[in-house]
């Protein structure tokens, strides 16, 4: 396992993991630690999941390691949870239970959640959706017992039937607090009860005596653990809709391109297609991708099309073998077991063991709960109700595979009870274990991709190419393989010309080797397909200022100013982003919208308390505001941070100077001339400031040091431009004026020794 792009933004770059932030903030904020009232904020709330990830951090910080065990940990956990589960459906039959948990245990659909640290949030919705079902199986179990007890007292029933209720709305919640889809498990809770215990019929929801105490039943009514789930459904949604607040999460619509279609066909028969799709990868796990957004699963755009043909067919087969369960359930509530009261107790008289449609009553069952354990959780994934941030994504499928493994363990066993020749079972036996074999290998294959980012990104480029070579590139990149990660960055683009992210990150690439015309290009193209990509702006804006195009530069920095850059994270450009609000302050203030520019200093500020340049800048501005106590303040907060920076003691310096206060200002800029001795700048202000102050000596030196500087830069300009002749007598003027100046004597030791190179190079050619 890896510290891959996921682990970045959900335990790196996510303030909630460390124990430095507070705990409320897992309330408020969404699973990558934004604000869920952030525009920005995609909306999954699994406050649970971070904070095991909160956990993992205090005991082993940001060491994968630690990460990987308890994820795998948490699969055995909820591997044996779901083996309980199958052994009490197959009624504790051996063979069916085994291949159900093992096949559960060993799947490879399951390597994303394992593998991948994001994926625990499955794992652990996982979890507590079993405890709920299992509590609520233990809710219906009590009341059957009761039927057959007289002594037990009416107390301690109502008490034992609302602790386990209780137990099952809460294991929901704290399912839904793991991730979303597990709250669908109070659904299978419901069809468990409806339809295996309560043995209710479609025509009995319309009868009026559906809420008429059941005869011979311990419940108040005789469905009130369905009326249970059903409130604690609607409060848990309730409460998680008012967290999320009013607005809907926005997706880009690379991740989700037929929810993004104007075209009312293709988005109905490409969702339609991809439940079918993700059952068949439960079915033939062959090819599996980190990534199936984009265009990896082509929409399905006409009714002609295959894949529409493919999924009717899979829906009538569903509906068929729907059809014949409801028509099974019908008939074992036509031959339910004769009740009769006996001295105010209830015996029972079963009926004898019925087959319909194929399905004897002991199988029903399993068939019941695996088709409501492989749809009910997926539902929210389904995008048939509403749109979701991806197309396929595997780790999704934890919940949904323990429906798989229920029907895959319940066919075998039906296989098996039919086959009577020794030849057939033993060809039967073998069918199995080279299926889990299968799945293992396969597993083991795939958990090689998840060892390390580039392997994993690699192995998707048969799926998703252009997602694949820009994550890849990105890796190489950060590998300083930057020749690698240029090819695969254009290979990405070649697939797929618009991802803003790979402009961007190619535009990243071109800055770190100062190919700044093709960064720019680059910035220019991810702003182009991205308009409200505030990194991009920011970088360009960098680029300009180090060209020397300060104009653009501030119209790239004044746009960015309109956008939403509360949110920017990036650890590549961290030292660029921390700037980038005092930058805007800079750009606002040369513009003359004072007010803006100090709204702009002040988040620069806030966002990093001890940054210099926003200090001298929102200094400058005071000074302009007439604020000069505040102004003088901010420049003293800056010489305590930085004591010895010559700048510091320059700006200082010019403000003091403008406020009459020459003595001061004279020691500030003299400061500043130590620390920066060949800025003529610091020395010509310095010398000024002294003749101000009255200190005439002082001035003299200082204006001959600065006249001194002034040889030394021409000379040296003088020397790169080959005019050596010249450059001598500048050098010889400035050391007149400073005779001990070592950048002075080094500079002229060196144009002489390339003036004897030349002369004898001019003697060897007579």
């Amino acid at each position: 396992m890896f510290s891959g792009n996921r682990m970045c933004r959900a335990i790196k770059t996510n303030p909630d993991v460390s124990w430095t932030s507070p705990w409320w903030s897992l309330v408020w904020n969404d699973f990558w630690g934004t604000p869920l009232t952030h525009s920005g904020s995609h909306k999954s709330y699994r406050p649970l999941t971070v904070l095991t990830y909160r956990l993992n951090h205090l005991f082993g910080e940001l060491d994968p390691l630690g990460y990987h065990v308890v994820n795998v940990f948490l699969h055995f956990l909820a591997t044996a949870l779901f083996g309980h589960l199958a052994s009490r459906l197959f009624r504790r039959r051996a063979v069916p239970t085994l291949v159900a948990t093992f096949t559960f245990a060993v799947h490879p659909i399951h390597t994303e959640a394992v593998a991948g640290i994001v994926g625990r949030a499955d794992i652990l919705a996982s979890i507590f959706f079993l405890l709920a079902l299992r509590s609520y199986m233990a809710y219906l179990d009590l009341d059957a017992s009761d039927q057959f007890k007289c002594d037990t007292s009416r107390t301690s029933k109502l008490l034992k039937r609302w602790w386990f209720l209780s137990l099952t709305v809460l294991s929901a919640f704290l399912s839904m607090l793991s991730k979303e889809h597990g709250l669908t498990v109070l659904g299978v809770c419901a069809v468990t009860d409806l339809l295996l215990v309560s043995r209710l019929r479609l025509r009995d929801l319309f009868s009026s005596h559906i809420f008429e105490r059941g005869a011979g039943s311990s419940r108040g009514v005789q469905y009130e653990g369905v009326m249970v789930l059903v409130v604690g459904f609607l409060g848990i949604l309730a409460l998680r809709l008012s967290i999320m607040g009013a607005k809907t999460p926005e997706f880009s619509p690379a991740d989700n391109p037929a929810a993004d279609s104007d075209s009312v066909v293709l988005r109905t028969l490409t969702f339609f297609y991809l439940p079918v799709f993700n059952f068949f990868l439960l079915l033939m796990p062959a090819v599996l991708s980190f990534d199936w957004s984009m265009d990896a699963i082509p929409p399905v755009s006409s009714p002609w099309d295959v894949r529409a043909w493919l999924s009717a067919f899979v829906y009538l087969l569903l509906l068929y073998w729907g059809w014949g369960i409801l028509d099974a359930l019908q008939r074992r509530k036509e031959q339910e077991p004769e009740r009769v009261e006996r001295n105010g107790s209830t015996a029972v008289i079963h009926a004898p063991l019925v087959v319909s449609h194929g399905f004897p009553w002991d199988t029903l069952d399993v068939s019941v709960m695996g088709l409501a354990l492989l749809l009910f959780p997926f539902v929210p994934a389904s995008n048939l109700f509403f749109y979701v941030g991806f197309v396929v994504a595997e780790r999704v499928l934890y919940i949904p595979s323990m429906g798989y493994c229920l029907l895959l363990a319940l066919g075998f066993h039906l296989l098996q009870s039919k086959t009577e020749s020794v030849p057939g079972k033993r060809i039967l036996h073998l069918a199995l274990v080279g299926l889990l074999l299968l799945f293992s290998v396969r597993t083991l294959v795939r958990n090689r991709d998840w060892a390390s980012e580039e392997s994993l990104y690699r192995s998707g480029i048969l799926v998703n190419p252009p997602k694949a070579y820009g994550n890849l590139a990105n890796i190489l990149s950060a590998q300083g393989n930057k020749e690698d990660a240029e090819r695969a960055y254009k290979l990405a683009l070649s697939y797929r010309s618009n991802m803003a992210d790979v402009h961007y990150n190619l535009g990243i690439l071109y800055q770190e080797t100062k190919r700044y015309e093709e960064a720019i290009q680059s910035y220019r193209l991810a702003i182009q397909f991205r308009p409200r990509m505030a990194m991009a702006h920011l970088n360009l804006g960098l680029v300009l200022g180090l060209l020397d195009r300060k104009e653009e530069a501030m119209e790239v920095y004044l746009h960015c100013s309109t956008l939403d850059v509360s949110g920017l994270k990036d650890p590549r450009t961290h030292e660029a982003t921390k700037s980038l609000y005092n930058m805007l302050g800079e750009a606002h203030f040369k513009k003359g919208d004072l007010n803006e520019a100090e709204k702009w200093y002040l988040e620069a500020l806030k966002a990093k308390p001890d940054h210099v340049p926003a200090h001298l800048t929102y200094g400058k501005l005071l000074a302009k505001l007439n604020r000069v106590e505040e102004a003088d303040a901010l420049f003293q907060r800056a010489l305590k941070l930085v004591p010895e920076d010559s700048t510091v003691h320059q700006h200082y310096g010019q403000f003091l100077s403008e406020r009459d206060r020459a003595e001061e200002a004279a020691r500030h800029y003299v400061k500043a001339a130590e620390s920066a001795p060949s800025e003529y700048e610091i020395i010509f202000n310095a010398a000024n400031t002294l003749r101000q102050a009255g200190r005439n000596q002082d001035a003299e030196a200082f204006y001959r040091k600065a006249e001194a500087t002034s040889h030394l830069n021409l000379g040296a300009m003088l020397h790169v431009n080959g005019k050596l002749e010249a450059a001598e007598e500048s050098y010889l003027a400035a050391l007149r004026l400073k005779p001990d100046d070592p950048i002075t004597k080094t500079n002229l030791q060196k144009l002489r020794q390339l003036q004897g190179k030349k002369s004898k190079g001019g003697s060897s050619e007579r």
